[in-house]
């Protein structure tokens, strides 16, 4: 899928410089970082802030809807299982329909809410969590260097990264892939680029269930 293009960046999640041209699609132009293996769109094509919520008002998810719940499900169950009584957290990215958190608190846990464009409480934002949920955001991270450095700095010791987003597995299918195609989604994950993460910040890496990936910050800070 190599194409002509040349694209002089870094990788905007490890920073390296080590990115080659990955592919071109519909004119939208990605690029893949041979360290953590990030595959993203081009900084320059990535869409506005009013893009974005144009396009987000597009969206059809029912907090209501028993199918929404039952993928949400595939987070909160293996997220909810590792979680002691009464622990507190954050829904990161919560969308219009803060879903994911009103049933973890039907689980009994508490849960702020925090979504740059919905939910934009910059005060949830410093605070510290046993748990932290990130369902389908991590795909919109324009910066997501900065985002996932932001939520280990929230996380308490011991704590619970919980981050759904669906992976990029046989590069061959990414032209017909339907989440490439959503044109908010700007960086796409593979199973090197989650074990790059659990590296760089010394946590745990579990995978209990497919797209899903669970991170536990040590209970003692690094040396």
């Amino acid at each position: 899928m190599q194409d002509a293009y040349q694209i002089k960046t870094e990788c905007p999640l490890c920073t390296s410089a080590d990115v080659g041209a990955f592919a071109e699609l519909r004119g939208a132009r990605y690029s893949r970082c041979a360290v953590c293996r990030l595959t993203f769109l081009a900084p320059e094509q990535r869409p506005g802030a009013e893009a974005e919520l144009t396009h987000y008002g597009t969206h059809e998810n029912d907090a209501a809807d028993p199918r929404y719940r039952a993928f949400l499900d595939r987070l909160a169950t293996p997220l909810a299982e590792r979680l002691a009584p009464g622990a507190e957290g954050l829904d990161f990215g919560a969308g219009p329909a803060p879903a994911l958190a009103e049933m973890l608190r039907e689980r009994g846990f508490s849960v702020r809410v925090y979504d740059p464009f919905f939910a934009p409480d910059d005060e949830a934002l410093r605070r510290s969590y046993d748990f932290i949920a990130c369902s389908e955001t991590a795909e919109h991270f324009h910066a997501p260097a900065t985002e996932f450095a932001r939520m280990d700095r929230m996380l308490r010791p011991g704590g619970w990264l919980g981050v759904m987003t669906e992976m990029l597995g046989d590069d061959a299918r990414f032209a017909g892939w339907r989440y490439a195609r959503d044109p908010t989604h700007v960086c796409f994950y593979r199973a090197e680029t989650m074990r790059w993460l659990a590296g760089h910040f010394a946590w745990e890496l579990q995978t209990p269930a497919r797209h899903v990936t669970l991170f536990r910050k040590a209970t003692e800070a690094r040396r």
